[in-house]
């Protein structure tokens, strides 16, 4: 049986919080911010939630750790790809950007054809 509504809206605002403590953390308590993020995942897996966009590309998908770009985790654009390399394992994670590409193909053609048009 699902839970409640309640209780997955209040889930969803712990995983927030945690992550946004683990952030928050990070330069002072790196250990307690990969602690947030377990946490974190074990609401998640309870409840049968998904962890929000925003959340799942900042932890590490092989060892849990949260990742700050430039500290402890590489991040590099090659091939229609984002590739997001841990530092604390090396695992590297692989996030294609294709709508994000499309979106800037896109808005190109748009301003082309406001340019034809004022120009005509």
């Amino acid at each position: 049986m699902r839970r409640p509504r309640w209780m997955i809206r209040i889930a969803l605002e712990r995983i927030n919080i945690l992550f946004n403590l683990a952030e928050r953390e990070f330069h002072k308590h790196p250990e307690r911010s990969h602690r947030y993020v377990e946490i974190a995942r074990n609401i998640a897996m309870k409840y049968n939630i998904r962890i929000p966009r925003i959340w799942k590309r900042r932890f590490c998908k092989k060892c849990y750790k949260f990742l700050k770009p430039g500290y402890n985790s590489r991040i590099r654009v090659s091939g229609g790809k984002v590739k997001i390399k841990c530092l604390e394992c090396g695992h590297i994670m692989r996030y294609p950007y294709i709508k994000e590409k499309k979106e800037k193909r896109r808005m190109k053609l748009e301003s082309y054809k406001k340019k034809k048009r004022v120009n005509a």
